[in-house]
Order: C-alpha cells, then structure tokens, then sequence
C-alpha cells in the first residue's frame, strides 16, 4: 500500500493506520530528514527478522536505530548518559545524527544478540516522529538501498514502493527524499567520534 502524507501537517488519520499496521507486526517505508528508512515496531521480533532478511543480514549482527520522538524515551535502551553527550544530543536533535550509546539490557532481549550498543535517531521530520509518537515506542530503522547508478530508487516514493510492495506492508509518500545518510556519532565513552561523516554537520552546533 502506498500512502500520500505530507511532511508539513501529516494527516493523523493516516498517522493511525500507519501505527495500526505496526502494531499488528507490519514493515514500512517512511521519510527521515536523510533517506528513507524501513522500520517496524520494536518489540514485533518477527518485522525485526523480516527487515534482516530484506536487507540479507542476520539479526544479531544488524547495526538498526531506534527512531524517537524526542529524549524521553531513551533511558529505557540506554545506560547513563555522560552530560557533555546529553547537550550535545540536546543541540543536535531532531536532526540527522545517529548517536551510538552503550546500551541497557532490554536491547539485547529485544533482538537475542549479545550487543552492547543501539543507535539513537530523532529525525527532523514530523512523520516519522508522529508515527512514533502514536504507536508509544521508538521503531527499529534501516536505510532503504537501491541501485548505486540510480539515486532515484532510493528517493522518488513511487519507484520505492514498485521495488519494494510485495516486501513491505506500506511505503509512506512524504515527498523526495534525501540521498546523504546521517551522520554517525559513537559515543560510547564521555566524548564523541565520527566513525561515518553524512548529512549532519557538527561543527555547526559549536560555532
């Protein structure tokens, strides 16, 4: 199913379909403020298997965000925060900035792997984070990938969703999207290191 919601003032009768479906352990396809993302509920394992098996890895090896709606909800997938972290997460978000955090046990338990880190994302969209918000936990996020010589696959909604409609429960329109990925932070000690340089820029924040 392909669904038209506009970024701006996204029609929440649409919004609720959307959480339904994710709810009910569907998969979609939705708009960051970089590219679009493949997402399911949290806590619905077999959307988790189905999006490792759609992106040909296995679960326990897959480096998936968690996309919030704000700060609130990360105490529950993190360990404490050092307070230089915590501002500059408070700077920076919503914006395209994945931050990598030692994670709480509830990760692990979540997706029966012995990892130690979950990445956080709060995208600078009002879609993503409405759908969020309405469904009441974060969703577990990947990348949509397309064909290296076309960026079109990745961008234009229409040609997502002919790719990918037999694989996913709904490809959400929210408009063209971006090509640069986030920008990754690993911040699992007191400071911060770039370890994937994308559409964020943090020295923006300091200057």
């Amino acid at each position: 199913m392909l669904i038209k919601i506009y970024p701006e003032n996204p029609n929440i009768r649409y919004i609720h379909q959307v959480v339904e479906c994710l709810r009910n352990g569907g998969i979609i396809i939705y708009p960051t403020d970089t590219v679009y993302g493949i997402g399911c509920d949290i806590f619905q394992h077999k959307a988790v298997e189905r999006i490792a098996q759609i992106k040909g890895i296995k679960t326990d090896k897959a480096n998936f965000s968690f996309i919030c709606y704000d700060l609130s909800h990360i105490s529950d997938f993190t360990k404490q925060i050092s307070n230089p972290i915590y501002k500059l997460m408070k700077k920076t978000l919503p914006g395209p900035f994945t931050f990598i955090l030692n994670s709480s046990n509830n990760v692990p338990n979540l997706f029966e792997s012995k990892k130690k880190t979950v990445g956080i994302r709060i995208p600078d969209n009002m879609i993503a984070r409405q759908i969020v918000n309405e469904l009441g936990n974060p969703i577990m996020s990947t990348s949509v990938k397309g064909d290296d010589d076309n960026i079109e696959t990745i961008t234009d909604p229409e040609l997502i969703y002919e790719r990918y409609k037999d694989l996913v429960d709904i490809v959400i329109d929210g408009g063209i999207g971006g090509i640069e990925t986030s920008t990754v932070l690993d911040c699992t000690n007191d400071d911060f290191e770039i370890i994937r340089q994308g559409k964020g820029i943090i020295e923006d924040y300091y200057y």
